[in-house]
């Protein structure tokens, strides 16, 4: 049996390192977020997925850099997905523009809870009726390039392919996977709504998927709203909300299946997301003065 490896987040535009390592250091601060996807909601032992990341740049050797961490656990049937890894970027000005080149390193864990199976021929060898692990180191390039108001970047994940084994006779094969990124911000005679397009593309040179992404946003001062809608050909249909709650960045989507899937059986994810001001892009943006005279 084959099937997609990679989870599909709906807020791909906001989580960019999560496929991409060229996008850490791409904002000015440390950047902090995770997300919780159920998929298929109402079925039973439906994907469900945690994640978490953060990010930040940095200023080295007369050079810019960025450097994350993420982690993330994707539970599906029997499976359990887990990975923890460590991103480096490289960062240089490019064409008026600014272009990351990038390489993760990351531990993959697989387990598979063979005491659920559900068999008629309990002693049918094909299938372990006991738990089973197994690890693999996991490597992932990027490049990413940001000019002005647009930003791109292509990724490879698993390159390595890592190969897991699970037990003395079951393993677990991991194929690349490709992805191709954009976005523009589109600006208003009103300072205070941009719309924002993105997509990204994802294959394995077997099968692919495309999302298309619109959101509408309203930016004040410190405070933000935004709605969208994100269509993915022949998969689904995606409906977006959110905004900015006491300095967090909080996002809800559903995903509607177009397939024979009934809508109430659709995809829940929950995005939140967090910006510190510590910028260390630079040499003595961090020094502070005390003013108080004792």
């Amino acid at each position: 049996m084959k099937a997609q490896y990679d989870v599909s987040f709906s807020h791909y535009f906001d989580m960019e390192p999560s496929f991409n390592p060229a996008a850490v250091g791409k904002y000015d601060k440390l950047n902090i977020n995770a997300a919780y996807a159920m998929d298929m909601a109402g079925f039973e032992h439906n994907p469900q997925t945690m994640y978490a990341a953060a990010d930040i740049p940095f200023y080295f050797m007369s050079s810019y850099n960025g450097a994350g961490v993420q982690f993330m656990n994707d539970k599906i049937g029997l499976f359990t997905h887990k990975k923890l890894a460590l991103q480096y970027a490289y960062k240089h000005k490019f064409f008026k523009g600014l272009i990351s080149v990038a390489a993760q390193v990351g531990v993959i864990s697989e387990d598979f809870d063979g005491t659920k199976v559900d068999l008629n021929e309990s002693s049918d060898p094909a299938f372990s009726t006991t738990q089973l692990n197994g690890n693999g180191i996991d490597l992932v390039l990027g490049m990413y390039y940001v000019r002005g108001q647009w930003y791109a970047g292509v990724s490879a994940q698993h390159i390595n392919s890592p190969l897991i084994k699970l037990g003395g006779s079951n393993e677990l094969q991991i194929d690349p996977t490709y992805y191709l990124t954009g976005g523009y911000n589109i600006k208003f005679n009103n300072p205070f709504v941009t719309i924002k397009p993105s997509c990204i593309v994802r294959t394995d040179g077997t099968a692919y998927r495309a999302d298309i992404t619109s959101r509408l946003v309203y930016s004040y001062e410190n405070k933000m709203m935004y709605a969208g809608l994100s269509y993915s050909p022949t998969n689904s249909v995606t409906f977006l909300i959110g905004g900015t709650f006491h300095g967090l960045v909080l996002g809800y989507s559903y995903e509607v299946y177009t397939s024979a899937i009934n809508p109430g059986n659709g995809s829940h994810e929950l995005f939140v997301g967090y910006q510190m001001d510590i910028n260390m892009a630079k040499k003595g943006k961090n020094k502070h003065k005390n003013v108080r005279i004792l």
